[in-house]
């Protein structure tokens, strides 16, 4: 996923949730949209905050077969050797 669908999904996911929160109160919805804003922020951050973690946990991942890899390569070869 690209960084812009993350952060995008997180904060419609936010207004929704924020949408959800008035109508569960039965308020009106157009009521004080700073809230609106700040929910929409704080998930959107969210949802970068998601897309950096998965970017990380890709290269972490990377890392960690490469190091079976070579294991596997190094137990491969002593066998032979033996």
């Amino acid at each position: 996923m690209t960084l812009f669908t993350c952060v995008l999904g997180g904060m419609a996911f936010g207004f929704t949730a924020r949408v959800g929160q008035l109508a569960i109160q039965k308020r009106n919805i157009y009521d004080n949209l700073a809230g609106h804003a700040a929910s929409t922020a704080l998930f959107g951050y969210a949802g970068y905050w998601a897309y950096k973690w998965d970017q990380r946990a890709a290269v972490l991942l990377a890392e960690k077969r490469a190091q079976i890899a070579e294991r596997r390569e190094a137990r491969a070869a002593a066998a032979a050797e033996s």
